[in-house]
């Protein structure tokens, strides 16, 4: 498996963030303006949260309440799990699938770099299988 750091080297790693004071419909906007699944929640550089598309749903819609009047502070994830650039992939999908997550934050000493969610990862392991199928077909038809 790959490490981290070969994964975002190969895709956008622009970072979409938000404020904890910031309203979950400001947060929505910016999931569906740049489709991405969540956003990492910044205060004052340092990283608080991860709001997702779950956390909305489960918070903000089923519960009735209003996205304009609710703040990314009361429904982001805080307890947020992180890798960083030297984290193996198979590692960032173990921990992806044990706690039922689909992005990771990717933390380079006190820096938030990138997100990485569990469909970058899967895209890497199908073009690694494709190679591979690829070679085995060329070994095979020599």
């Amino acid at each position: 498996m790959k490490l981290v750091s070969e994964l975002l080297k190969l895709r956008n790693t622009t970072l979409w963030h938000v404020r904890p004071d910031d309203t979950v419909f400001d947060a929505l906007k910016l999931l569906a303006d740049y489709s991405v699944g969540a956003l990492v929640v910044m205060d004052n550089g340092k990283l608080v949260g991860v709001l997702s598309e779950r956390d909305y749903t489960r918070k903000v819609a089923l519960q009735g309440r209003s996205s304009k009047d609710t703040k990314v502070a009361d429904i982001m994830t805080k307890d947020v799990l992180v890798v960083s650039p030297t984290t193996r992939t198979g590692e960032c999908m173990a921990l992806m699938s044990q706690k039922k997550i689909r992005h990771l934050p990717v933390v380079d000493g006190n820096t938030v770099i990138a997100m990485i969610s569990i469909r970058d990862i899967m895209d890497d392991i199908i073009a690694q299988h494709e190679y591979t199928i690829s070679q085995l077909e060329s070994y095979i038809n020599q």
